[in-house]
């Protein structure tokens, strides 16, 4: 009884001590197969460098503005009009330049749909460039 318990734990003591120099090698092909092949896959991005010289200006486009009070009255650059007025001036302004900018402000406690017939009107003359500001307006410019 005594040998078949020297051989069991000589079995047991060369389980403990696994051999992983194979391990290893295969770990250390797979690190050099990645170190290859990753430039390659790096090179392959296409980049837009920034040349040196200064981007071309431009000027900025004239904005018109157009205002709507509490009451309801317009504004268009500072002059008080009416809204078949507005509707003329906006048709010269446009025929004018076709490239036309409006940016439409409201009252803070405006009924906001002034605003909305000023929109409409301004998608009734194709005047597409449109924005819509949110400072505060002060009434009887």
């Amino acid at each position: 009884m005594s040998a078949h318990r020297k051989f069991s734990q000589s079995h047991h003591s060369s389980l403990n001590e696994l051999n992983i120099t194979p391990l290893l090698d295969l770990a250390f092909v797979l690190l050099v197969i990645f170190i290859i092949t990753t430039p390659q896959l790096v090179n392959n991005l296409e980049m837009n460098l920034p040349s040196g010289k200064p981007p071309p200006t431009t000027e900025k486009p004239k904005i018109t503005n157009i205002i709507v009070s509490e009451t309801g009255s317009i504004w268009l650059n500072d002059e008080a009009m009416t809204f078949t007025q507005l509707r003329q001036s906006l048709t010269d302004l446009r025929a004018a330049d076709k490239e036309l900018t409006v940016a439409v402000r409201g009252a803070k406690d405006v009924d906001y749909q002034y605003v909305v017939s000023v929109l409409d009107l301004l998608q009734q003359l194709e005047i597409t460039k449109v924005g819509l500001a949110t400072a505060t307006v002060a009434t009887g410019q």
